[in-house]
């Protein structure tokens, strides 16, 4: 195991240039401390660093060339521990909302005769009844998880993981990295970057559009909209970013489905609407949205949205010039393309939990201290949505950004490994929390971990409910 993984700021400049980005820009960013910051083997903070840097950057590049001047940003690994683990901080009325359904977590499965382990996702409660009926357990039992570890005795890990794909839930059997290397979907997806930024082809022909007017003080990317469909961690994090630069971002969600409590922190600086896409009604209204919007930012399911008419070619379509992102649990290509999955799986499948937990000496599986899958897909989600816009700018066209969880762990693995990491405490929060009234109610939450010298970071909008604002960009 390495003592010296990749730096932050060498991943940031590689991030970079493999973007094509001006290499001078990189004098601009300061980029304090070093590994370890948590308590991992992995260099979780520099990852954190390094995409969230490069976020930072490009709309410190978007400002300047929208106004001329240049700013230095700051992004210390000692803020990336408060980023990293703002779920772990944030409250409403004093109160921590629950990170995780009880149900949540790892099993054994198969016995002493084909010993393994599962995880098992079910903070939605379509996905909590479904695993609980797939293993013939009554839901509501004031012990059903004693129930649930019963029943999964009796299966091997890889069966269970399969029936739970073909019933739509979200679990996944722990696998080491050579197991995941070997398996048809890390194989599919290894030679894929964790990020990709393309033209989309079968777009009309859209011309080079001017960056809104920007009066003095602007922050960078003031007056560009942005159609947030996303509701889990990583596709949140990303709007909430670019709100932070200063983008109206509009969060739109059905009537029909499920949040999680995490939705009061991750709404922050955006509108709230309702529309439901069951609806032509509904549909129509998005079609309007869409023709206004500069970035359409979606995790739906590989192909759900396509079925209702909202996939990247139908979208570029309606809006030549727009930036279409794409974020997805297991990529683009490969048997599991079209396989649901959150942050704490995707370790799990890809070997992450094994690893950690060989690190720590440990037998059990052990999960990375922080869902960085997911932070670091929503900061290089934030990163390409700028880079693409630049592109659109300076050449015209449509364009598309893929990220995916399982990626952005290639990425991770590719940083190196942290010896002396799990030995590490993680620093105080001391400063890096903020008070603020919410229409969820008092919050408490990790401000926002850059610092600009020109243009200050805040969100100009308060965290409120779903269907609080009506669905119409504001004038």
């Amino acid at each position: 195991m390495s003592e010296l993984p990749v730096s932050g700021r060498d991943a940031l400049r590689a991030l970079w240039l493999g973007a094509g980005l001006p290499a001078q820009a990189l004098d601009h960013i300061d980029l304090p401390g070093h590994e370890p910051v948590l308590s991992s083997s992995f260099a979780v903070a520099s990852a954190a660093q390094a995409s969230l840097g490069a976020a930072a950057l490009a709309a410190a590049e978007i400002w300047h060339l929208r106004s001329g001047n240049a700013q230095r940003q700051r992004v210390g690994l000692d803020l990336q521990q408060a980023a990293l683990g703002s779920r772990g901080y944030f409250t409403v009325d004093g109160k921590a909302p629950p990170s995780w359904d009880k149900l949540s977590g790892l099993y054994a499965c198969g016995g002493t005769r084909d010993p393994g382990w599962v995880r098992v996702h079910a903070n939605f409660a379509h996905h909590r009844d479904g695993a609980l009926q797939l293993l013939g357990c009554a839901p509501g039992d004031a012990t059903e998880r004693d129930a649930v570890a019963s029943a999964l005795r009796g299966w091997r890990a890889e069966d269970f993981e399969a029936a739970a794909a073909a019933a739509g839930l979200v679990v996944a059997a722990v696998r080491d990295f050579a197991a995941w290397d070997a398996h048809p979907q890390g194989q599919a997806a290894a030679g894929q970057p964790a990020m990709t930024i393309d033209r989309i082809a079968a777009a009309p022909t859209a011309a080079a559009r001017r960056w809104p007017t920007m009066t003095p003080g602007d922050a960078p990317l003031r007056r560009l909209k942005v159609l947030d469909l996303t509701r889990t961690l990583a596709g949140p994090v990303a709007g909430r970013t670019l709100g932070a630069y200063g983008a109206d971002v509009m969060l739109v969600n059905s009537p029909q489905l499920p949040n999680i409590e995490s939705i009061a922190d991750t709404s922050r600086g955006k509108l709230s609407v309702h529309v439901d896409l069951t609806t032509e009604s509904g549909r129509d209204t998005l079609r309007s949205l869409i023709r206004e919007a500069d970035v359409f930012l979606q995790g739906y399911r590989p192909g759900s949205l396509a079925a209702l008419g909202f996939g990247v070619d139908d979208v570029a379509r309606l809006r030549p010039g727009i930036v279409y992102l794409s974020l997805s649990a297991y990529g683009p290509v490969g048997p599991w393309a079209g396989r649901r999955g959150f942050d704490s799986l995707v370790q799990t499948a890809s070997g992450f939990n094994v690893a950690e937990a060989s690190a720590f000496g440990q037998s059990e599986p052990r999960a990375l201290p922080m869902q960085i899958l997911d932070y670091g897909a929503g900061y290089l989600l934030a990163f390409g949505a700028q880079v693409a816009l630049m592109r659109q700018a300076q050449q015209g066209g449509s364009w598309q950004v893929q990220v995916s969880l399982a990626g952005v762990g290639r990425w991770l693995r590719a940083l190196g490994r942290v010896a002396n990491g799990p030995r590490t405490k993680a620093p105080p929060m001391d400063g890096l929390l903020e008070s603020f009234d919410s229409g969820f109610g008092p919050m408490v939450a990790v401000r926002h971990p850059v610092q600009f010298s020109e243009t200050p970071v805040r969100w100009l909008r308060p965290s409120m409910p779903p269907g609080t604002h009506e669905p119409r960009w504001p004038a």
